[in-house]
């Protein structure tokens, strides 16, 4: 459904050709916004994204986020392609089937986490929307307004064991969100975590899950009605937030459901 404060506006996602991502690329056309999506390797996916999205409103670009001059040349794509960029979605992440395909029944010591799996999570959880937040932001200052997106997870999957370097990617991440949330007040940018809220049914989860944990799954599309309120002029002034998706009710009051889903731990 088409959002008039959506409309026009431009939108990268990163990681957006499967998963999570994919369905924020196709929630955000689907409202009239023009997506850039995202992926390191992967064109076909982004690609046949962007072909059932229909309307030439989805760029389908490769780009690596752990490469800093990618994410300029992404930007400047962007800029010089549709006229700059209003939202910025971080998403491309590498979870722990890179670590390990049993982790989640045979978890990991950390001491025993290849070297380089390491450096790979960390690298584009961490320093990948760092990279892509440092291309944007000189962008929305000059146009006063804009809207950072970091999905991030639930806190207990922060904690769980067996769960580095993955698990301590995020909470970095949400680290990176606060501060940059802090280092923008007054700007008109805004900086927001959002996550599912709960395991999701995405290419995180390895494919030798059982069909009775899979049917347990959030579907990917539960992270989009929330993040069509944030990537819109309805959430101005709201930033340094935790929004949980799982929280938003179908149907209701966008505000309501916003008030709702503001993580009540907050960032303890």
């Amino acid at each position: 459904m088409t959002d008039r404060r959506l409309v026009d506006r431009v939108a990268i996602v990163t990681g957006g050709g499967r998963g999570l991502g994919r369905a924020m690329v196709l929630g955000l056309a689907r409202a009239g916004a023009r997506v850039v999506a995202t992926a390191a390797r992967e064109r076909d996916e982004v690609e046949s994204v962007a072909r059932e999205a229909a309307g030439g409103r989805v760029r389908p670009l490769l780009a690596d986020v752990t490469n800093p001059r990618d994410c300029e040349r992404l930007v400047e794509i962007a800029r010089a392609e549709l006229g700059g960029v209003d939202i910025l979605v971080n998403n491309a992440g590498r979870g722990m089937k890179y670590v390990s395909e049993r982790f989640l029944d045979q978890p990991l010591p950390f001491w025993e986490t290849d070297l380089d799996t390491w450096r790979l999570i960390i690298d584009t959880n961490v320093n990948g929307p760092f990279h892509m937040a440092r291309a944007v932001v000189p962008l929305m200052l000059d146009q006063r307004w804009g809207r950072i997106v970091n999905v991030s997870m639930n806190h207990a999957t922060m904690r769980r064991r067996g769960f580095s370097p993955y698990g301590p990617s995020k909470a970095a991440l949400e680290s990176e969100t606060i501060i940059w949330a802090q280092d923008l007040e007054g700007t008109g940018i805004t900086v927001n975590a959002l996550l599912p809220g709960g395991p999701t049914d995405t290419g995180m989860i390895p494919a030798g899950v059982s069909a009775g944990i899979r049917g347990h799954l959030l579907a990917p599309d539960v992270i989009v009605p929330p993040l069509l309120w944030l990537a819109s002029s309805a959430s101005d002034g709201v930033t340094g937030k935790r929004f949980d998706a799982s929280r938003w009710q179908a149907g209701g009051d966008a505000d309501t459901n916003a008030a709702n889903a503001v993580d009540p731990a907050g960032w303890t």
